[in-house]
């Protein structure tokens, strides 16, 4: 059986790499063996994902970036612990770092984000008051391939939620997170079987259906 090594970057809560653990761990992924997260790296010494990686038998390294001159340098070494585990892909769940081109262009079609909007609807921080700041009716979550500009990469798969009247940020994040949940796993199953690929900039599809790729809130 052939490995597809998953490495997640996470810097804060990991909750989403608790869900890509308990996806590997299931019956969900019965169906592409080999897939496993084989590490767990943070950019922070107090991520508290790092405890649950702990708890799932899973090999964790911290890279401080606080320790690196440049943004080059912390690449560089990042992605020597990334390469130790030969990834078939690298997630990025919640790492709050901005990647240089460098290292995009080396994992490029292999390296995947989620972010908390429907891109490309707010990119960057502060997602949610920035919907509820634009009365938008729905809001969600997105899974795309990463590019070197920040939240423009092509996009595998998106969650949706309904805006209610009452909400406010908590309120509305905590909805969100629920989808980022059930879509980082299945957008990243669909990239491990090959069913989902990028080629100049844009995403291919084989065998796929439109429930895959959209996910919408009840």
């Amino acid at each position: 059986m052939t490995s597809k090594n998953i490495v997640v970057l996470i810097s804060g809560r990991g909750t989403n790499l608790e869900a890509l653990l308990n996806a590997a761990a299931d019956e969900r992924w019965e169906d592409t063996p080999g897939a496993r997260v084989a590490a767990v790296i943070s950019n922070r010494g107090d991520a508290a994902g790092l405890a649950i990686a702990r708890k799932f038998g899973i090999p964790w390294h911290v890279v401080l970036h606080t320790e690196f001159g440049s943004r080059e340098s912390f690449d560089e070494a990042l992605a020597r612990t990334v390469d130790r585990y030969a990834p078939a892909l690298v997630v990025l769940a919640g790492f709050m770092r901005v990647l240089t081109p460098g290292f995009v262009r080396r994992y490029e079609g292999r390296l995947v984000n989620i972010h908390p909007s429907l891109l490309p609807l707010f990119p960057g921080l502060h997602t949610h008051r920035k919907a509820l700041a634009a009365g938008v009716r729905v809001h969600g979550a997105t899974v795309h391939f990463v590019s070197p500009d920040v939240d423009n990469g092509a996009i595998i798969a998106q969650a949706v939620v309904p805006v209610r009247p009452e909400d406010d940020e908590a309120s509305l994040a905590a909805r969100v997170l629920e989808e980022e949940h059930r879509l980082l796993p299945r957008a990243v199953k669909l990239v491990l079987e090959g069913r989902v690929r990028c080629e100049n900039e844009r995403v291919v599809l084989d065998r796929v259906g439109a429930d895959e790729l959209a996910l919408l809130a009840p």
